[in-house]
C-alpha cells in the first residue's frame, strides 16, 4: 500500500507545504549534471564516468538560477534530503509537467534504510529551461517486506 503524501514528508527534508502532494511529496532540482566520460559497471564494482554541472544561465527576463537544456541526457541530484524508512521502497516519478514538454525523467528502486540526496537522469527531447528548485518529480513510498536495509556505496550521497 503507497503511504499518505504527509507520511512521506516526514522523510524528507527540506520541504514546503506546496511539495506535499496527496500521495507522495514533490522533489526539486539542486544542480544538473553533464556525463563527459564513460562509467563502468561490472561484476565486481563500479566507477562513474567523469561529469560537470551545467552553468546556469541568466535568460532574457528570467531569473538568473534557470538552466538552459538542449536535447540530451543530464543527470539531475535532488534539493532534498531522503530517508526511506525501514518497512518500505520509494520510487520517484517525472512531474506530468516534465513529460508534457518532451522530457523523461528515469530513476531507480529505492530501498529501506537509504538516506541521502538522490539524482535521476533526465532525458530531454526538445529544449527546455527549468529553475533551480522547480519541482520536477514525485517521491512516493510503498510498504514493503524486507530481510536488511541499505547499505550500499550511494549510502549518504550528496550530503555535504
Amino acid at each position: 500500500m503507497f503511504r499518505a503524501g504527509t507520511f512521506v514528508g516526514e522523510h524528507v527534508s527540506p520541504t514546503t507545504e506546496d511539495q506535499i502532494q496527496p500521495n507522495g511529496v514533490d522533489l526539486t532540482v539542486d544542480i544538473v549534471f553533464e556525463q563527459l566520460e564513460p562509467g563502468r559497471i561490472g561484476r565486481d564494482g563500479k566507477e562513474i564516468g567523469d561529469r560537470v554541472a551545467r552553468p546556469l544561465e541568466e535568460l532574457e527576463q528570467k531569473d538568473p538560477d534557470t538552466y538552459y537544456l538542449p536535447k540530451g541526457a543530464y543527470v539531475v541530484r535532488y534539493g532534498e534530503q531522503l530517508r526511506i524508512p525501514e518497512g518500505h521502497v520509494g520510487f520517484v516519478y517525472p512531474r506530468s509537467s516534465l513529460l508534457r514538454n518532451s522530457c523523461m525523467l528515469n530513476t531507480a528502486v529505492w530501498d529501506a534504510g537509504y538516506e541521502g540526496r538522490g539524482e535521476g537522469l533526465l532525458q530531454v527531447h526538445h529544449d527546455i529551461e527549468i529553475e533551480r528548485g522547480a519541482r520536477i518529480a514525485q517521491l512516493v513510498l510503498a510498504e514493503a517486506d524486507h530481510e536488511d536495509v541499505y547499505d550500499g556505496s550511494y549510502q549518504r550521497e550528496n550530503l555535504e
